[in-house]
């Protein structure tokens, strides 16, 4: 049976539903304008960082990067770039600069600058007179040692170019550098390098060319740890200043004011300072005087090497010598690398006035200059 619809519920029902819906719709509005919407950034891109807070930039891979402390191989290495990328006066400049500010780094300027000479050779293909060109005095004229050096170790016929190199009327420096090249040539051969240097005749010249010889046998390069080796330990236990004592009377000299480089070496004089005054009575061991004279004046030189900062303190080392005929005498080598060191002669000057006492006189006996200079 048909039933009609009931119209009355249709028409209440409607009016409920459209209040419902716009219910829904009021709600809806009011959640989107309450919400806090936010866009992700991605942390890990940094295009997307904000602007404000820019990404931290890495360091450029080519950036110098200047140590604490240098070191002998930090600073070669820094100073060789140098010398490439602009030129060895440049490099020079840069190491006097750093020895000033940081003086330990006078323990071993001398051999870095002889690198530079080394690269400045390389740099221009071998040619003396261009590498001369930068010359600089700087650590004791080692840039000039390590051309002639260089320079000697390529030569097709050492024993022909030994006398040529630093032409006619040869600077002790230069010869000096020709005894770095003859230890070069021989491979660490004393005798044989004696040899080269005996070439020159004379015996000044023979003595400035022995210099180069025993520093560079006491002293070698640091990628040539073969040159200690030629110092075998059973004959230095059993016979003071080893190899010295046995050599020809033009050489000796030489061979012992350089040998307290070894003795200080092997004694570990950065941590342990007593050792300069311990190498001072090693001196005492050679057999005669002029040795023991030596030795103690490369004894001082070496103190003040290593301890360019503190004079006070070098002096010092000297007055407290075992001997008294040995602190003159040390003093005397004080000096003589004060001078070598500032490529001067201001020691009377400049070191003396620092000193007081006995050693300020003994500074004066030494230092050349006017007697009556301070």
């Amino acid at each position: 049976m048909y039933t009609a619809p009931n119209v009355t519920g249709g028409i209440v029902g409607r009016p409920l539903a459209l209040l419902a819906a716009l219910g829904i719709f009021l709600a809806g509005v009011w959640a989107v304008a309450t919400t806090p919407w936010t866009v992700a950034v991605a942390t890990t891109s940094v295009d997307a960082l904000p602007v404000a807070v820019p990404p931290t930039p890495r360091p450029s891979a080519t950036a110098p990067v200047t140590p604490a402390a240098w070191t002998r191989s930090t600073l070669r290495d820094h100073l060789v770039a140098e010398l490439d990328a602009t030129d060895p006066g440049r490099a020079l400049a840069e190491l006097e600069r750093i020895t000033v500010s940081q003086p330990q780094v006078n323990d071993f300027c001398h051999p870095v600058a002889h690198d530079l000479g080394h690269a400045a050779l390389e740099k221009y293909h071998g040619s003396v007179t261009q590498a001369l060109n930068y010359s600089n005095d700087v650590c004791g004229s080692g840039y000039l040692h390590g051309i002639m050096e260089e320079k000697l170790a390529q030569s097709a016929d050492p024993e022909r170019d030994v006398t040529r190199l630093c032409g006619p009327s040869p600077t002790g420096s230069c010869l000096h550098g020709i005894g770095h090249g003859a230890m070069f040539v021989s491979h660490l051969d004393v005798a044989k390098a004696e040899q080269l240097c005996d070439r020159f005749g004379d015996r000044g010249q023979i003595g400035s060319c022995a210099e180069g010889i025993f520093m560079q046998l006491f002293e070698p390069d640091e990628d040539d740890p073969t040159a200690l080796a030629k110092l075998p330990a059973a004959q230095l236990a059993a016979e003071p200043l080893y190899p010295c004592p046995e050599q020809p009377s033009v050489f000796r000299s030489a061979c012992y004011f350089y040998a307290p480089i070894y003795f200080l070496q092997t004694h570990d004089y950065v941590h342990h300072q007593e050792a300069f005054g311990q190498s001072l009575r090693w001196c005492l061991g050679a057999p005669d005087q002029d040795g023991r004279d030596s030795c103690t004046k490369g004894t001082g030189s070496r103190i003040m090497k290593y301890n360019l900062e503190r004079p006070v303190w070098d002096a010092a080392q000297c007055m407290a010598a075992p001997r008294d005929g040995q602190r003159q005498i040390c003093v005397a080598g004080l000096v003589s690398y004060w001078n070598v060191n500032y490529h001067d002669t201001s020691a009377r000057t400049r070191l003396c006035p620092q000193l007081a006492g006995e050693a300020r006189d003994l500074c004066r006996t030494a230092a050349p200059g006017s007697g009556t200079a301070d």
